[in-house]
């Protein structure tokens, strides 16, 4: 069995660095108790001192009994010609009371003469005395070997002394740090097996994404003698982000059958990214490997065929190891065998001998050549095969609908103002509504005119709302794509509706995202 590595999860502390990241110090207290839930063997938890947050995260995390997770603390050596104990910042780590303290020092003797601007003995003494001080005080200390192989390119022996200070004041790990994120797989292998040779302690691996090798920088050096890697959920951090704790951990698993998350837990990673990205407010990146939505999405109608009958042929893992899914999508590209597999997962009944496919197939390419999308457009697709098949019902029937907009003056208020007037089981339903725009105001008026024949209609909420032109060789006579994603938090579906007219493209997308939500619920009775 390969040795075992552990994870560092960084995502509080660097991860919280990255543009437009930000979280509370509740959201920080939720987000290390699933990390811990998940198996995470250390989770940073931010600088204490640099904001109030990070301190009101450790004392709520000092009153919490984790699992098996250890709460590191994030802070510098100590300053130059001072001590530690005179330090305010070490005073700080020590307030966070946490069972692990990581010290971030200077290696490179760049930084030592431009940045810190100390002597090179100076700065190998704060080396020793911080990691010896947390020592002492019987903390598990990493230090962070900040720019190390940098520094290790530009001046090795000197870089080397002060991973070697650390090491023999008593640190537990010395992490390789590629802070610029500019160093080249091949250079990280061979300066890590060098640094193996050399340290007895044990050593961890922490580097950035910034030339798109995060991850694989991270996986090298654990093949050359790394046992922890620190890295953040969805890649977050500075710049263009940290090594992806959510691509390294089931490489690691399912790759390179290195121990360090259970197979049992990490078929909750896509679970644990989603909910990291939704406290951070971050729309989930769908092309992220292993955990985003097309990480197992097929397109191609050969691939469809073939992952109908051997469907490791085309899929790395099985989606379900690490809690995604497999997903069929119908486009142009689709053959026969995209329709049937894409009506399964919806649950409709499909298969060869079904006379509609072929009408189906040919019916869905014109759509696609007219404009419309149905990658996105779930529903739409749904709705389109249930009309094929003459299993549609129409809830209601539009008899008319009206927008109007009124703006008077260059700076005037302006006022949109919806109707809709439908048949709903035999009754004319007449209801009028303001919006903030048309397509609101027409949305408002939609659900008014169906919510008490239908009250289910109030649970739904449209969360985006995309408009692309089509030809814009047209000028504003151009065709307009809509696609509407709708929710009733339970289950999100998206809807598509094309037209020169932006109103009727979007009217489409709206009735097929309600008929979509009052099918369901039939479903259910």
């Amino acid at each position: 069995m390969k040795s075992a590595v552990t994870i560092y999860d960084t995502t509080l502390r660097d991860g919280a660095q990255g543009e437009g990241i930000s979280f509370s110090s509740a959201d920080k207290i939720r987000i290390a108790e699933r990390l811990d839930a998940f198996g995470v063997h250390y989770i940073e938890g931010g600088w204490p001192g640099s904001n109030p947050k990070d301190m009101e995260f450790f004392t709520a995390a000092a009153g919490r009994k984790f699992k098996g997770a250890r709460i590191a603390a994030f802070g510098s050596t100590r300053r130059a010609n001072t001590t530690c104990k005179a330090d305010p910042q070490i005073d700080m780590l020590v307030q966070a009371q946490t069972p692990v303290v990581t010290l971030v020092g200077k290696t490179w003797s760049l930084h030592v003469a431009e940045v810190i601007r100390t002597t090179p003995e100076e700065n190998l003494a704060m080396i020793r005395d911080s990691v010896r001080y947390f020592k002492e005080l019987g903390k598990e200390v990493m230090y962070d070997s900040e720019h190390f192989f940098d520094a290790y390119k530009d001046d090795p022996r000197y870089t080397l002394a002060c991973v070697q200070a650390a090491q023999d004041a008593g640190a537990d790990y010395v992490v390789l740090c590629d802070t610029n994120g500019g160093t080249m797989t091949s250079e990280v292998a061979r300066i890590t097996a060098e640094i193996r040779k050399t340290l007895t302690c044990k050593v961890g691996i922490h580097t950035h994404n910034d030339c798109g090798v995060g991850v694989a920088n991270a996986l090298v050096a654990i093949e050359n003698g790394a046992s922890q890697v620190q890295g953040t959920m969805n890649g977050y951090g500075e710049r263009t982000g940290n090594c992806n704790l959510t691509s390294v951990i089931p490489c690691l698993v399912l790759k390179m059958g290195i121990p360090c998350i259970t197979k049992e837990n990490v078929r909750h990673l896509r679970e644990l990214s989603m909910f990291v990205d939704d406290l951070a407010n971050v729309r989930h990146d769908i092309r992220q490997p292993f955990v985003g939505a097309t990480a197992f999405a097929h397109k191609g109608g050969i691939h469809v065929n073939a992952i109908e009958k051997v469907a490791r042929s085309y899929e790395h893992i099985e989606p379900e190891t690490v809690g995604n899914h497999r997903r069929v999508l119908v486009s142009e590209l689709s053959g026969r065998s995209n329709i049937m597999m894409k009506a399964h997962e919806l649950g409709m009944d499909l298969n060869k001998g079904t006379p509609e496919v072929k009408e189906i197939l040919a019916q869905l390419k014109q759509l696609e050549h007219d404009g419309y999308e149905y990658e996105s457009a779930d529903a739409s697709f749904h709705i389109l095969v249930q009309k094929f098949l003459k299993k549609h019902k129409p809830f209601f029937k539009l008899l008319a609908y009206r927008v109007v907009m009124d703006k008077r003056g260059a700076d005037g208020h302006h006022i949109v103002e919806a109707s809709v007037k439908l048949e709903v089981h035999g009754e004319i339903v007449h209801t009028v509504a303001e919006g903030d725009g048309p397509v609101n105001a027409l949305d408002r008026a939609f659900r008014a005119a169906l919510t008490k024949s239908y009250p289910k209609i109030a649970e739904v909420q449209l969360v985006d709302y995309k408009v692309r032109i089509l030809d814009g060789g047209s000028g504003t006579a151009a065709k307009t794509r809509v696609i509407i994603e709708s929710t009733d938090g339970k289950e999100t579906w998206g809807t598509v509706g094309v037209h020169e007219n932006i109103i009727e493209a979007s009217w489409e997308a709206l009735v097929d995202s309600v008929e979509y939500k009052l099918f369901k619920e039939e479903k259910k009775k």
